[in-house]
């Protein structure tokens, strides 16, 4: 028997949610009282019922609320706080592997250097993995709308952080009218420096935005992927390379990519082989938790409690990790899996 509790317990990976879209409510007010921004909510409460998006209709609207939380997120102590934040909350959800996304050049508007702002958010992680027990890790985006030269610049600066941290490179942001293949330099030289590749695709776009993720920016992931039905030759390509994808069932019905939860693809793509997982996406504008994810999963699409636990297995698999890190954490994983049965 399933239950929301026992998802809770099980251990789990997080692959893909952003830093700037899960500050908690209360960090979020006291950040803006000491940078005297003002904000639409006086309450914890209240400033989350405004940050959850559930009135947008496209990616563009949900992104929209983002403005606020990177307004807060243009300090060193900042950054470090919700990151270190962010590991209490996932360790207390039962993750056990997380990995934070986040463009540092969004920090950069009041003056913070790239370096400044990596090394913030990697602090306040190690901090975190320390003080709860987890492992986390960080993967840096661009932005589909910024020039191709700020990837660059970003892609440079996160190789830099190779082996302290830093295991990712990611393009994120509006996907409609912004192809990804401009940016695939920047992701090349995220490649040559050592750091493993996801992008957004396939959630405000079509599978031609997948495609372009792994034909021309050699992403080894792919986040969301819900429009990858569309190409059924591209879906048996990512299937049978076994590209994770990176699915986010709540966020994608905030989106409009799909009508509802019960109508979500991750339940097809998983009975025709595909190699999935559950990520949550953003905790503050979704809403979620990862074991809330899995339950919804759970409740809509069906999946039984071994089907989950293979996504979860997915998951760690699928982590950005160095190989014998990685077999440690599945081996144990597995382990810890089969004892809660």
């Amino acid at each position: 028997m399933l239950t929301a509790e026992l998802l809770r317990r099980l251990p789990k990976a997080e692959l893909h949610v952003h830093l700037d879209g899960s500050l908690r409510p209360a960090t979020m007010i006291d950040l803006a009282r000491r940078a005297g921004i003002p904000l639409p909510a006086p309450t914890p409460d209240a400033l989350a019922r405004h940050m959850l998006v559930n009135d947008a209709r496209n990616l563009e609207d949900y992104l929209a609320r983002f403005e606020l939380t990177i307004a807060l997120l243009q300090t060193p102590e900042a950054i470090e706080r919700v990151a270190w934040e962010m590991c209490e909350d996932a360790a207390a959800d039962g993750v056990r592997y997380l990995e934070v996304r986040y463009c540092p050049h969004l920090s950069c508007r009041t003056g913070l250097s790239l370096d400044e702002v990596v090394a913030a958010e990697l602090r306040g992680l190690a901090r975190g993995e320390a003080d709860f027990g987890i492992v986390a890790r960080a993967i840096n985006c661009s932005l589909r709308h910024f020039d191709p030269a700020v990837s660059v610049a970003i892609a440079r600066h996160s190789v830099a952080f190779h082996g302290r941290g830093v295991v990712g490179f990611d393009l994120a942001g509006g996907e409609a009218s912004h192809p990804a293949g401009p940016h695939a330099p920047a992701f090349e030289i995220a490649a040559r420096g050592g750091l493993r590749l996801t992008v957004h695709a396939g959630e405000a776009a079509g599978a031609d935005s997948v495609a372009a993720a792994v034909h021309e920016c050699r992403a080894e992931r792919i986040g969301h992927g819900t429009r990858l039905y569309e190409n059924p030759a591209l879906r048996d390509y990512i299937r049978d390379r076994r590209i994770l994808l990176e699915a986010n069932i709540t966020s994608n019905v905030q989106t409009r990519a799909v009508p509802a939860a019960a109508a979500h693809p991750v339940r097809r793509y998983f009975d025709e082989g595909l190699n999935v997982t559950l990520s949550t996406d953003n905790w503050l504008m979704s809403g979620v938790t990862l074991s809330g994810e899995y339950w919804l999963a759970h409740t809509a699409l069906r999946f039984t409690r071994e089907e989950i636990e293979r996504m979860i297995l997915n998951g760690f698999e699928g982590a950005f990790l160095p190989w014998p890190e990685r077999q440690a954490l599945v081996s144990a994983v597995r382990d810890e899996l089969a004892d809660l049965r």
